[in-house]
């Protein structure tokens, strides 16, 4: 069959991340296509259907499964599909698993007599006998020839948490899979998290019954100890636990963000975090006698970003060993950027592999076999993103593999020995296109020929309203920025702002991506209307720009991002087409927190404001998060008053508009209300929206993006009134 395939092939949000279902060889990948699993051979541009539409049809049933995702055993012989997926926190990680054996063709439901949908990450053995899985917070394995379910814990519950993590576990490090296999197919590594001491959020529902009722969100806030965890190995022989020796604070806690099998069947390897988060621990442990030992150590004067937070595929397990499990590649920004180092097992030579002033953004593939490491960076546009390579052995230049002719930003994902990759490129004028690659040429295969549509799309390069810049305050600190104008602009006018803002260490904004300058809570189009809308990185924010501009922020989120966006904000507005009078500011999440203290510290600037599930005050927020980037109140409980909007609520002079979701699990809602009592404590007249029930999203419920998206173009609408003056 000639190749014909989707570049999107497959939809993953809300489960680990995937990509590409690449074969183990580098030639081929599995995808869906109507209501079938479809091996594509890259080199020959085939297309072969191993699991029918039929075939995906259980006995008794008219319709096939629907494929939430899937995978594929380690001998090719075997594909395990997730169906009717379920959430857990804020993603569908529960689910119904099938195992369907493309030799004799049978279709086998999983965990047969347990609750439907409650079973979580079920990953075959490396021998592929075997399948392990989660249910109601204990780990199962099942034989795929007898159909045997075995309980490997039979202790879980909703406080006691095996294979898998609680709230803040899985929101701040990326934990949602607590299991790893042996190589030997033997035994089974796992976290247990023990949550019976961390408070409950009791979000109230008032609207699914007549009578009120709670529900519980285990949730650990800014100076609530950590659940403790323990790690296990489990004989799947006798289900008997050996628990690995990890020194931890008493009092304090800390945390074990990940966590594989060390190359061999006789160790795990680990990272251990204190509970400031500034002090890395690699450890290996050895699952016969618990016995750990400490071969790598990093402190931060700061925190120690764990990979997942740039590379997140590393959260679901896989670490990268080199030399046949002598040597390992690790990341860190002791020299003051994120770069690589090849680590050796014992921990006591390392060598820098990447070199040069510049931050190694993710790690795309490893080619050992011809000594090269292929990343993604930008060393002279932090708005954008290339793939490089360089060799393993620290003597070679980057060199960038992404053409020189496309200025932009890049993704990659790259098959096993870096031979094909899927690339996805867009710019600001160019719309996102996805083509598939050959590497290390970087040769159009099949798909949508990027070259072709930067040239398609060329001649509309002027037409483009967006426009990219570095503005430099009275502080000297340069920010990229990029400002959408109005259509009909006319320079001898002045125009009402808009700014977009979010400020915290857990996003970038200022992106040469199509499509980034959009406000989809608008209806309409800013620029047709009359607004000039812009968007500026701060210090503090995760963008390429070495460790110094991101960890400058430390203890002082609220302050020095909100002084940098003020700052900014007034030489943009000595510009003569701007009226200063219709200044407006929105936000959502950490955004929403900076447009209310912008509100709040800076009236003069600030005349309107729109805030989204906002954290109003930062000890309320969770502890992983608000700890890492602003240490523990037990320490420094001013910071945290210092950078909340709540201290500063007092200062409204202008028009707010305060949204949130009475249903929100991450920024609960009793924050709103904290500072919904501050504001009326000093007779600040504001407008407020709850949404009932909804999530940190606000997107549940019949009618609620209308309603959303009404309310914030009306209120922006009536008080930063649009067009020129």
């Amino acid at each position: 069959m000639l190749l014909i395939f989707s570049l999107l092939s497959f939809s993953v949000i809300g489960q680990p991340p995937q990509g590409v279902h690449w074969a183990k060889n580098g030639n081929n990948f599995y995808q869906v296509g109507d209501n079938q699993i479809e091996l594509i051979d890259l080199n020959t541009s085939t297309l072969d259907v191993i699991v029918t539409s039929k075939q995906l049809t259980p006995a008794g049933a008219s319709t096939p499964l629907t494929i939430r995702n899937f995978f594929i055993s380690n001998d090719g012989n075997k594909v395990l599909i997730y169906t009717n997926s379920k959430k857990v926190w804020r993603y569908d990680t529960r689910g119904d698993y099938w195992c369907f054996d493309l030799k004799n063709h049978k279709l086998q439901k999983l965990g047969k007599g347990m609750p439907a949908s409650s079973l979580m990450f079920a990953k075959f053995s490396p021998d592929d006998k075997k399948v392990a899985y989660v249910s109601n917070y204990n780990i199962y394995v099942e034989d795929l020839t007898t159909g045997k379910i075995n309980a490997l814990t039979k202790n879980g519950t909703r406080e006691l948490i095996n294979g898998t993590f609680d709230w803040a576990y899985e929101e701040e490090f990326f934990c949602r899979d607590g299991f790893r296999w042996s190589p030997d197919s033997k035994k089974i590594a796992y976290w247990q998290i023990d949550a019976k001491n961390t408070k409950d959020y009791l979000m109230i529902d008032n609207t699914d019954s007549i009578y009120p009722f709670t529900k519980p969100v285990e949730y650990p806030i800014a100076g609530q100890a950590p659940s403790p965890f323990k790690i296990g190995v489990v004989d799947i022989a006798n289900a008997k636990t050996t628990w690995m020796t990890i020194p931890s604070d008493p009092v304090l806690q800390s945390y074990v963000p990940r966590m594989e099998w060390a190359a061999n069947n006789d160790e795990l390897i680990l990272q251990h975090l204190n509970r400031k988060q500034n002090i890395s621990d690699l450890m290996l442990c050895n699952v016969s006698t618990g016995h750990s030992k400490t071969i790598y150590e990093e402190k931060d004067s700061a925190w120690i970003d764990i990979l997942p937070a740039w590379d997140e595929e590393y959260s679901y397990g896989g670490w990268d060993w080199l030399n046949n499990g002598n040597d390992f590649l690790w990341a860190s920004e002791k020299d003051g950027w994120r770069h690589l180092y090849k680590v050796s097992r014992d921990g006591k030579n390392e060598t820098l592999v990447t070199v040069g002033n510049y931050d190694v953004m993710k790690i795309n593939a490893i080619d050992e076999k011809n000594n090269y490491v292929y990343f993604e960076a930008s060393p002279q546009n932090a708005t954008q993103k290339y793939l490089y390579r360089t060799t393993l052995d620290g003597k070679g230049n980057a060199e960038r593999i992404s053409p020189a002719n496309q200025e932009g930003t890049h993704d990659y994902d790259v098959s096993p020995q870096a031979k094909f990759a899927l690339h996805s490129f867009s710019n600001y004028y160019t719309p996102g296109a996805s083509e598939w690659i050959a590497l290390p040429s970087h040769t159009f295969l099949n798909g949508e020929d990027v070259s072709a549509r930067i040239v398609e799309y060329a001649a509309d390069k002027s037409k483009s309203n967006i426009e990219f810049f570095t503005i430099k305050t009275a502080d000297n600190i340069s920010m990229d920025a990029w400002m959408v104008k109005p259509s009909h602009f006319d320079s001898t006018k002045k125009y009402p702002v808009v700014f977009y803002v979010y400020t915290e260490p857990w996003g970038q904004n200022v992106k040469d991506e199509y499509g980034i300058s959009d406000n989809e809570l608008y209806q309409g189009n800013l620029a047709d209307d009359g607004y000039i809308y812009i968007s500026i990185d701060n210090r503090g924010t995760p963008v390429p720009k070495g460790r110094e501009w991101r960890k400058c922020i430390y203890r002082k989120i609220g302050l020095i991002n909100i002084h940098d966006q003020a700052m900014a904000a007034k030489e943009i507005l000595k510009l003569p087409f701007v009226d200063t009078s219709r200044i407006a500011v929105w936000g959502w999440s950490g955004g929403g927190s900076a447009t209310l203290n912008l509100m709040f510290q800076y009236p003069g600037i600030y005349k309107t404001g729109i805030a989204i599930a906002a954290v109003g005050n930062q000890l309320t927020y969770d502890n992983i998060y608000q700890e890492r980037y602003m240490g523990l109140p037990q320490e420094n409980k001013e910071d945290y008053i210092k950078g909340s909007p709540i201290t500063y609520a007092k200062n409204l002079q202008g028009h707010l508009l305060y949204i949130h979701g009475t249903g929100d699990d991450n920024v609960h809602f009793n924050n709103a209300e904290m500072l919904l009592n501050e504001l009326i404590k000093y007779n600040k007249q504001f407008q407020f929206m709850e949404y009932p029930n909804r999530t940190h999203s606000i997107s549940e419920g019949e009618g609620t993006t209308l309603h959303l998206h009404t309310l914030y173009t009306n209120f922006l609408r009536q008080y930063c009134p649009p067009g020129a003056k």
